[in-house]
């Protein structure tokens, strides 16, 4: 019996270098490539896709961002839903830690998934107490 599929959650640093074809593109692109072979699961929150959208559409317009998110639903990704208990855990996140209020939907994401977070957003560090993060190499 094989171990089960590792999980890991994508915030907006992650998916946009994989978008973009900045550092870290690599790894993200085999992890979903594991993802398509039901090696891993992946996983990424409403709040975080908004955040990947909007950055979209403010550099690139409104095209783009509907071309991002058609492109982004062919993609192996579970989308995690902005519940009231994961608010209500974000903000709990947010109060305690100094990250970005979209990032503590990531982290409320892979601690509700049992998921490692995907990204080189240096932020994350302050919360490497509650979840494992794996760092985005060059």
């Amino acid at each position: 019996m094989s171990a089960e599929p590792r999980r890991f959650v994508l915030d907006s640093f992650a998916l946009l270098a994989y978008l973009q074809g900045e550092a870290g593109m690599g790894r993200v692109k085999a992890v979903l490539h594991a993802a398509e072979e039901d090696q891993c699961q992946v996983y990424l929150s409403w709040i975080n896709l908004g955040e990947v959208l909007y950055i979209t559409e403010r550099g690139q317009g409104l095209w783009r961002a509907r071309e991002t998110l058609a492109r982004l639903q062919a993609l192996p990704i579970h989308l995690v839903e902005a519940t009231s208990q994961a608010v209500l855990q974000a903000a709990h996140i947010k109060a305690n830690h100094p990250l970005a209020y979209a990032d503590a939907f990531a982290v409320a994401a892979a601690l509700q998934e049992k998921a490692v977070i995907l990204t080189g957003d240096p932020e994350f560090q302050a919360v490497e107490a509650l979840v494992q993060v794996e760092w985005l190499g060059e």
